[in-house]
């Protein structure tokens, strides 16, 4: 018998909004997690208390009210702080000391998508274990409080000025003379990004700023950026910078209108804390899928490398267990532990601007601290990817491709998480090398896990 799918991915529970994501479901869903992440209140004899906090899409209406029903008909006291970003409902969780927080969006998705993810106190990221205790509360019974036990909603009108308060507090330095172009992907970054750059002294051009609820990430923000290249260069900015739907992402534009990635970025800020004596160990936290180029960098500049699996909630893993304060991914994710516990884009581009304006370089000499080494990735699907560690003929090939690199380039294999497929992916020192040994691997794929 195949086993169950999990309700929670990698990033909470998402999916198509009133088919996948229904109001029920998320009625249920924060009943149940009321009851999981409310029972150390209640131990104490105290009433748990939410944080609440939505994208822009128009799905979050109606969703963000489920969820704030199911938590009040639970016993929860819930405090709305409506559209802000996932980093700012996180910061929020901790600063109000909340017992939990909950965070409606699908992040990069497309607007019909939705999602709904859970913090626990302090502004974390909940273990596996956690989201499947929840799951298997769905469909419990339980005692339902009356009167005067029954959760409050009260709306948090300053929720928007202490994350912005807080984003001021931790930045190095002003950004006085720096123009830069912000990309809110008509997201959670639109009544955010822009006016903490601007408060920090920054001269800010916006486009993607104007969220209807239906226009979120379409054509704009870290996943499209045409739209931020073309007004860099028409404005003369001195950077851009590309939030996603829910700015726990940024990604960045030059002068010259090139791409700064999340390589680039970390790369850019670990030199930048190390030498400000705020990099803790000298140690940067990025997953596997990170450029060897940023390994490369960070060895000639005296910064530790640790790698973990894909996926930010093991980047942060890694952080809190080792008490490390930078990490993140190539998609955009950077999380400065010292004052976050999830990617936040927006104090990801305040920094990086902070660093332009201090040292007084443009960002496209501060990006050449890594040279990204080409990356070819091949998806080869219906192969049985169980067999990936264990066909010695398969794991011959990769050593042999990697010792012919030399330490110039590497190999990675890995399994889809959801479907019959191997991604193999091949950096070297030029693209038609990168692409002869992709393709020759690709070859013993296909031969050695054919289904």
């Amino acid at each position: 018998m195949a086993t169950p799918a999990r309700l929670f991915g990698t990033d909470g529970v998402r999916g198509l909004a009133n088919v996948d994501i229904t109001a029920e479901l998320a009625l249920r869903l924060s009943v149940a997690a009321a009851h999981v992440l409310g029972d150390e209140a209640r131990r104490h004899g105290r009433r748990p208390k939410a944080v609440v906090g939505r994208d822009p899409r128009a799905s979050g209406e109606f969703l963000s009210a489920a969820v704030i029903a199911g938590l009040a008909s639970a016993g929860v006291d819930v405090y709305h702080a409506n559209v802000l970003p996932t980093p700012a409902i996180a910061f929020l969780t901790a600063d109000t000391h909340a017992d939990f927080g909950v965070m409606l969006s699908a992040s990069h998705n497309a607007m019909p998508d939705n999602g709904i993810k859970f913090f626990a106190t302090g502004g974390h990221k909940l273990d596996d274990a956690v989201e499947d205790e929840i799951a298997a509360r769905l469909d419990q019974e339980w005692e339902r409080p009356t009167g005067a036990d029954i959760g409050r909603v009260v709306t948090m009108p300053d929720g928007h000025t202490r994350y912005i308060s807080h984003l001021l507090a931790v930045l190095p330095n002003r950004l006085d003379g720096v123009t830069v172009v912000i990309d809110g992907a008509h997201g959670a970054a639109s009544s955010v990004s822009p006016e903490v750059f601007r408060l920090a002294g920054a001269t800010v051009h916006e486009i993607g700023t104007e969220p209807d609820g239906l226009n979120i990430n379409d054509g704009y923000g870290s996943t499209h950026l045409d739209h931020l290249k073309a007004a860099v260069k028409a404005k003369g900015a001195d950077l851009g910078i590309a939030h996603d739907g829910d700015a726990d992402r940024c990604l960045a534009v030059d002068a010259d209108g090139a791409e700064v990635d999340g390589d680039q970025i970390m790369a850019i800020l670990a030199v930048d804390m190390k030498e400000r004596g705020t990099l803790a160990q000298d140690t940067l936290v990025a997953t596997v899928m990170s450029n060897l180029g940023l390994i490369q960098a960070m060895e000639r500049e005296g910064v530790a490398v640790r790698q973990t699996g894909v996926g930010d909630r093991y980047v942060l893993e890694e952080m809190r267990a080792s008490e490390l304060s930078l990490g993140g991914e190539q998609s955009g994710h950077v999380i400065f532990l010292d004052h976050g516990t999830t990617g936040d884009g927006v104090l990801t581009g305040l920094m990086l601007a902070a660093r332009v304006c201090a040292t007084g370089r443009p960002l496209s000499d501060l990006a050449t601290v890594m040279r990204r080494l080409p990356q070819v990735l091949v998806n080869v699907k219906g192969v049985d990817k169980s067999r990936v560690e264990s066909d010695t003929e398969l794991q011959e090939a990769v050593a042999k491709e990697e010792a012919a690199l030399a330490g110039s380039g590497r190999v990675l294999l890995r399994k889809s998480g959801t479907e019959p497929v191997v991604r193999v992916m091949v950096e070297a020192g030029d693209e038609a090398e990168a692409e002869a040994v992709a393709g020759r691997l690709v070859d013993v794929v296909r031969a050695r896990l054919a289904l």
